[in-house]
C-alpha cells in the first residue's frame, strides 16, 4: 500500500493514529532482507492491544533476531472495517503496510472470550481462509496464544497451532524450526507435525474430539507420536529472562499510558476462583536491583511519566517498599510518578499506595470479592473485613476523593445474606465517613459487581454459571439495597456478556461453527458494550442446533472427562478437587510462600523446603 493511499484512508477514519504506526521505538526493517515475518495480531482495537504487556515483550524479542521481523496489526474499528470491504482492501501491519495474507506467521494474542469473533474478522479482512484445513501453502500459518488458550477448543478449527504458557519460552524456538522448513521448501503438515515436539505446542488439526450420547468424551490423536497431554512453558529464570526496555511510545491516548515494570510473575495466593493464580504458577521474581536497571533502562528510551509496578498482586513483592523509595529516590529528579495496579484489600497495601500517591487527591481499588467471611473462606480470598474497613477509614482520612471495590456474584454456595454482606459493608465504610475528623472534601464508595464465570483450571471448573434470570435478581437486588446508602455508587457487568463467556470458556469444538456463523451475521468486538448484540449470538445458536446453556449451566461430576483435559498448566487435577472440597467445606488453603508448599504438584517450583521442585501430597 502506498504512503499516498494510506494517508487517503487515514483521513476517513475518526482515530487514524490507530493505523499510522511511526510511534518512537517502533522497529522497522528491510522486508526483502529478512527471513521471517511476523505479525503480532491483537483481536482488539489499537488503545487496547498496546496497553498489553505480553505483546510489547514478544515484540521486542522476536525483533532482536536478525533474521525475524515482527510487526503489529489490531482490530479495525467500524469506520475502517466498512472502508476495507467497500474498497476490498485487506487489513495490513501497521510497520510496513503488509497485507496479513502475505505473512509467514500471524500469531494472535488471546486475552479473552469475547474478543473471538474479532479474530475471524480479521482473518477475513486480511485475506486468510478461517479454516486451517481450506488453507495452502501460500497461506500464512496462523497460532494463538495468552489465557484463553488453556481451553483453545472452541477456535481450534481456526488455528494451525496454539502456544501454551510463557510465549518468550516458545517464540523463537517456533522461528528458528519455521526459519529451517521454509529453506527446504517442505509442505505446511511436515511443519505442523515437526513442532508437535516443541514442549507447549498444540496443534489442534492432529485430533479429533469424540462424543458419547452428545457428550464430551475425550481427545483422539490422529496421527502417531504426537503427544496426548501438552504441558505448558515457563520462564523458570525471571531474572535473567529477556525484558524489553524501548517500549513503544504511542501518539494517542491507549488504555494504560505508561511504562510497565513486571516485579515477578504468578500468584501464590490460591483464590479459587482466579484462572491466572494457577495457570501462571509458580511465583518467579526479578531481584531489587534488577528491577531498578530495568526501570532506569525503560525512562530513559520512553521519555513515560509514569512506571507502573505490574504483577498479579504487587504488594506481594518481598521488598515493595524499599522497591518504592529507592526508584522514587532514583526518579526524583526526572518527575517519574509510580503507580500500582493491584493491591491486596488491606491497610498495608493502602500504606504503598500512599508511598506512590503523595497528593492523596485520587482514590483507591480493592477487589474483596464476596460480601461475607463465610464466602471469602469458601473461595479462599484471605482478607478480611477489619482489614477493609481499616483500608476505607485510613483512605477517608488521607484525603482520598473515593474507594472502588469489586465484589461477584454468583460464586459457589452463595446466598443472599452473603448479598446483604455487601450493603452492610458499604453502609459500614459510609458510617466512617461521617466520624472522619477533619473530612471536607466529598468522599464516593463505588461497588462494582461482576458475575463469577467458572474458568478452567481452577478448583470452580466442575461449578455452573448462575442462571441469567437469578443474576439479573441479584444485581438488583444489590441495586435497591446500596441506593439506600448514601455516597454509593453501584455498577455492574451485563449478565449475557457474562453468559457468553462462560459458554466459549467451558466450551468445545462444536461452538465454532456458532463463532463463524455470529460473525458472518454481524457480530464484532464483543467486549464493547457498544458492539454487543446478544441478538446475533442467540440467532446463531438456533441456527445451528446448539443450546448454549448446555455450556455455562453444566455441573459435572469431578471425574468427567472435560474439553480442556489434554492440557496442562502443571497443577495436578487432584489437587483441583482437594480445594473443590476445602471450598465447600468453608475451609482456607494458606499461601504456600507463607504457609509452606500446599502440594498443587507443579515442577520448578523454589517453594517447597527451598528446593527447584514441588511434590504433590496426594
Amino acid at each position: 500500500m502506498t504512503n499516498v493511499y494510506l494517508s487517503d484512508l487515514l483521513e476517513r477514519v475518526r482515530k487514524p493514529a490507530r493505523y499510522l504506526g511511526k510511534e518512537i521505538n517502533a522497529i522497522y526493517k528491510s522486508v526483502e532482507e529478512i527471513k521471517v515475518h511476523l505479525v503480532l495480531a491483537f483481536p482488539d482495537l489499537y488503545e487496547v492491544g498496546m496497553s498489553h504487556l505480553g505483546l510489547k515483550i514478544l515484540y521486542a524479542l522476536a525483533n532482536k533476531m536478525p533474521e525475524v521481523y515482527a510487526e503489529r496489526v489490531f482490530a479495525p474499528g467500524a469506520d475502517m472495517e466498512k472502508i476495507l470491504r467497500q474498497e476490498n482492501l485487506p487489513l495490513f501491519s501497521l510497520e510496513s503496510n503488509t497485507p496479513l495474507h502475505s505473512f509467514d506467521l500471524v500469531g494472535f494474542s488471546l486475552q479473552y472470550e469475547l474478543s473471538y469473533t474479532a479474530v475471524l474478522n480479521m482473518l477475513e479482512l486480511g485475506g486468510i481462509p478461517l479454516y486451517s484445513a481450506d488453507r495452502n501453502e501460500a497461506d500464512p500459518l496462523v497460532l494463538g496464544g495468552g489465557p484463553a488458550v488453556f481451553n483453545p477448543e472452541p477456535l481450534a478449527p481456526f488455528f494451525d497451532f496454539f502456544v501454551l504458557g510463557d510465549g518468550e519460552e516458545v517464540l523463537p524456538e517456533i522461528i528458528r524450526e519455521y526459519a529451517f522448513w521454509k529453506d527446504k521448501g517442505r509442505k505446511r503438515e511436515d511443519f505442523l507435525e515437526k513442532i508437535t515436539r516443541i514442549p507447549g505446542i498444540y496443534v489442534p488439526g492432529l485430533y479429533e474430539p469424540v462424543y458419547s450420547q452428545g457428550n464430551f468424551s475425550g481427545l483422539k490423536a490422529l496421527k502417531e507420536g504426537v503427544p496426548l497431554r501438552i504441558e505448558k512453558r515457563t520462564v523458570v529464570d525471571l531474572e535473567h529472562a529477556f525484558y524489553p526496555d524501548s517500549f513503544i511510545v504511542p501518539y494517542m491516548e491507549v488504555v494504560h499510558d505508561r511504562a510497565a515494570l513486571e516485579l515477578f510473575r504468578g500468584c501464590s495466593r490460591g483464590c479459587r476462583f482466579c484462572q491466572a493464580g494457577f495457570t501462571y504458577r509458580p511465583v518467579r521474581e526479578r531481584s531489587l536491583n534488577k528491577l531498578k536497571e530495568l526501570a532506569g533502562a525503560i525512562i530513559d528510551k520512553t521519555g513515560f511519566e509514569e512506571l507502573s509496578l505490574s504483577s498479579l498482586s504487587s504488594s506481594d513483592y518481598p521488598q515493595i517498599e524499599k522497591l518504592i523509595d529507592e526508584l522514587q529516590a532514583q526518579f526524583h529528579q526526572r518527575e517519574v510518578s509510580l503507580s500500582l495496579p493491584s493491591l491486596r484489600a488491606d491497610s498495608f497495601a493502602l500504606k504503598l499506595a500512599d508511598k506512590v500517591q503523595h497528593n492523596r487527591t485520587g482514590g483507591v481499588t480493592f477487589a474483596p470479592e464476596a460480601g461475607s467471611q463465610r464466602l471469602r473462606n469458601v473461595i479462599n480470598k484471605q482478607v478480611s473485613e477489619e482489614d477493609i474497613l481499616k483500608a476505607a477509614a485510613r483512605a477517608i482520612e488521607t484525603g482520598r476523593s473515593h474507594i472502588k471495590l469489586y465484589f461477584m456474584i454468583g460464586l459457589p454456595t452463595e446466598t443472599e445474606e452473603d448479598l446483604w454482606g455487601i450493603v452492610e459493608l458499604a453502609r459500614k465504610i459510609s458510617r466512617l465517613r461521617k466520624v472522619a475528623k477533619g473530612r471536607r472534601r466529598p468522599f464516593k464508595i463505588i461497588i462494582s459487581a461482576s458475575t463469577f464465570i467458572p474458568k478452567p483450571h481452577t478448583p470452580f471448573q466442575w461449578e455452573p454459571l448462575l442462571d441469567l434470570e437469578r443474576i439479573k435478581e441479584r444485581q438488583e437486588l444489590l441495586r435497591q439495597g446500596l441506593r439506600k446508602v448514601k455516597g454509593v455508587d453501584f455498577t455492574w457487568h451485563e449478565a449475557k456478556m457474562s453468559f457468553l463467556e462462560a459458554v466459549f470458556a467451558r466450551g468445545d469444538r462444536r461452538l465454532s461453527t456458532v463463532l463463524e456463523r455470529a460473525f458472518k451475521m454481524g457480530s464484532r468486538l464483543d467486549a464493547w458494550s457498544d458492539s454487543f448484540d446478544f441478538s446475533f449470538w442467540e440467532e446463531a445458536f438456533r441456527r445451528e442446533g446448539i443450546d448454549p446453556g448446555y455450556y455455562a449451566y453444566y455441573h459435572p461430576h469431578t471425574s468427567a472427562p472435560l474439553p480442556w483435559d489434554h492440557i496442562s498448566t502443571g497443577v495436578s487435577k487432584q489437587f483441583l478437587i482437594s480445594e473443590r472440597k476445602k471450598a465447600l467445606e468453608e475451609k482456607i488453603t494458606g499461601d504456600c510462600r507463607e504457609s509452606g508448599c500446599s502440594g498443587c504438584g507443579l515442577n520448578n517450583c523454589p517453594v517447597q523446603k527451598g528446593e527447584a521442585g514441588c511434590t504433590t501430597i496426594f
